[in-house]
């Protein structure tokens, strides 16, 4: 008698978390919907009429919004760093393995993970950084 109570109060948790799960994962994608509509929403441009310059003017107007959208998007992006566990003693990239072979030159893994494991961001990368100039912001 014990184990069938014991069975329906764990059947009953568990029913319980996963109408909790199914809830929040319904409410994200709701969330992610309307963020999905909102960034959809065409840019107004202006009215333009039969001469070029209107025409210049508008495509202006959205490359302006364009780089500006792209610039505040981006430059954030570029200036996180990329291990959140860097300078803790948990960081699983804060470790690295070297060697040497009689005179020649050392060789070890501090060069790879050593900017990561130090909290750089990806603008300063050694190999990335100078491709991340080309992005704006």
């Amino acid at each position: 008698m014990a184990r069938h109570a014991d069975h329906k109060a764990t059947s009953s948790v568990r029913r319980t978390l996963m109408r909790v799960g199914l809830t929040v994962s319904a409410a994200g994608a709701v969330v992610a919907a309307g963020g999905a509509s909102a960034s959809a929403a065409p840019i107004p441009l202006p009215q333009t009429q039969t001469g070029d310059e209107n025409v210049d003017a508008a495509v202006g107007g959205v490359s302006t919004a364009l780089n500006s959208a792209t610039a505040n998007g981006l430059g954030t992006l570029k200036k996180l760093p990329i291990d959140p566990l860097a300078n803790t003693g948990v960081d699983p990239l804060d470790n690295s393995i070297g060697t040497q072979v009689a005179d020649f030159v050392p060789v070890s893994t501090a060069a790879v993970t050593g900017p990561i494991a130090s909290g750089a961001s990806l603008e300063e990368l050694p190999v990335v950084g100078p491709a991340t100039s080309v992005l704006p912001g």
